[in-house]
C-alpha cells in the first residue's frame, strides 16, 4: 500500500519492471488490480468525479502535430470537460514556459517542448492530485530546474504530487517521501530522513591528543581507519556540530587534513535495499497491489 496526502510530494523509485507506471495505471482506472483498491481525493479510483480532479502526464504520449500547442490545450480541456477560460490556458502555458510558441505547430517542437506541453496538459484545469510519469525525461539541465519550481509551487498550494522518476537526483531535491518498489511490491518507504539515516562526520586528522579523541568520542560512535575518523553526528544536530568539533580538535592540538559531512545517498540506498531483496527472495514476479490515493 501507498499514499499520498495533500501538499505532499511522493516519489516513486525502483528497477524496471517494479511496478511503478502499474501503480499509476491502476490508480487512473486503465489498469484493474487483482486485489485491493485505489482511492482518489476519498473517492473509488473508477469513480470519474474523482479522475477529475486529477492531472497526468504520462511517460509516453503523441499529439497531433498539425495542432497547435494553444490548440492542444483547448483539446483537452473540451475532453476533460472542464471551463477553464483562454486566459488561463495562456498563464497555463507561460507556467511551462511555451508563451510564445503557443501558435506554432507541434511538427516543429522538441521532444523536450513537447514534454513541456504535456505537462501543460496535465496542470491546466487546477487538478488537486498530479501524477507525473518521467516528467523531466526529455528536458535539459534549465527545464528540469523548471519542473521542480513547479512541483513545489504546487506542494505549496496543498497539491498531492506523486511522481515517478529514473532521476534520483531530482526525487532527493522535491519530495517528502519516497516509495521504493520491487517485483509489484513496497520494498522500503518513508521520509528521506528515515530512508538514509543518520548523518557522519569524515575527519582525516593527525597529532591526537588523548583530550582529542576524548572530543571526538563526546561527539557520537566514531570508527577509525588509519588517519581517517568518522564520528555520527547526533541525529538532532542544527548545523553547529560539524564547525564546534573542528573548532574544539584545533583548539586541542589535532591536525584537521579534511573535515566531510556526510550522508549515504538515496541511490546507495535503493541499490542495497533492491539488492537486499533480492537475496531474501522478495523480489520475484507478483502484481503490484492496490494504492491508496487521498
Amino acid at each position: 500500500s501507498l499514499e499520498v496526502g495533500r501538499g505532499e510530494v511522493v516519489g516513486l523509485l525502483g528497477p524496471n519492471g517494479a511496478g511503478k507506471t502499474t501503480v499509476i495505471k491502476m490508480l487512473l482506472g486503465l489498469v484493474h488490480p487483482d486485489a485491493g483498491e485505489a482511492m482518489l481525493l476519498g473517492r473509488p479510483g473508477p469513480d470519474p468525479a474523482a479522475r477529475a480532479g486529477v492531472g497526468y502526464l504520462p511517460e509516453l504520449f503523441r499529439y497531433q502535430p498539425w495542432l497547435t500547442a494553444a490548440e492542444v490545450l483547448a483539446l483537452h480541456v473540451r475532453l476533460a470537460g472542464v471551463g477553464v477560460p483562454a486566459p488561463e490556458q495562456r498563464d497555463c502555458l507561460s507556467l511551462v514556459g511555451l508563451a510564445e510558441r503557443a501558435g506554432d505547430r507541434l511538427g516543429g517542437f522538441s521532444k523536450g517542448m513537447q514534454q513541456r506541453l504535456g505537462l501543460a496538459v496535465a496542470l491546466v484545469a487546477q487538478p488537486e492530485l498530479v501524477i507525473l510519469d518521467e516528467p523531466t525525461s526529455a528536458l535539459d539541465p534549465l527545464g528540469r530546474a523548471d519542473v521542480r519550481d513547479i512541483v513545489l509551487a504546487l506542494k505549496s498550494r496543498g497539491v498531492a504530487v506523486l511522481l515517478n522518476s529514473h532521476l534520483i537526483g531530482e526525487v532527493e531535491r522535491v519530495c517528502d517521501r519516497v516509495v521504493i518498489l520491487d517485483g509489484g511490491r513496497v520494498a522500503a518507504s518513508g521520509t528521506l530522513a528515515e530512508l538514509l539515516g543518520q548523518r557522519v562526520l569524515r575527519l582525516h586528522l593527525t597529532d591526537l591528543s588523548p583530550a582529542a579523541r576524548a572530543r571526538l568520542a563526546a561527539t557520537g560512535d566514531v570508527e577509525q581507519a588509519g588517519d581517517w575518523f568518522t564520528v555520527a553526528l547526533p541525529a538532532d544536530d542544527d548545523g553547529t556540530a560539524v564547525p564546534d568539533v573542528v573548532a574544539d580538535l584545533v583548539a586541542l592540538g589535532a591536525r584537521v587534513h579534511a573535515a566531510e559531512p556526510a550522508r549515504i545517498s538515496l541511490e546507495e540506498r535503493l541499490l542495497g535495499i533492491l539488492r537486499a531483496s533480492d537475496e531474501g527472495g522478495a523480489g520475484g514476479a507478483g502484481g503490484a497491489g492496490g494504492g491508496q490515493e487521498q
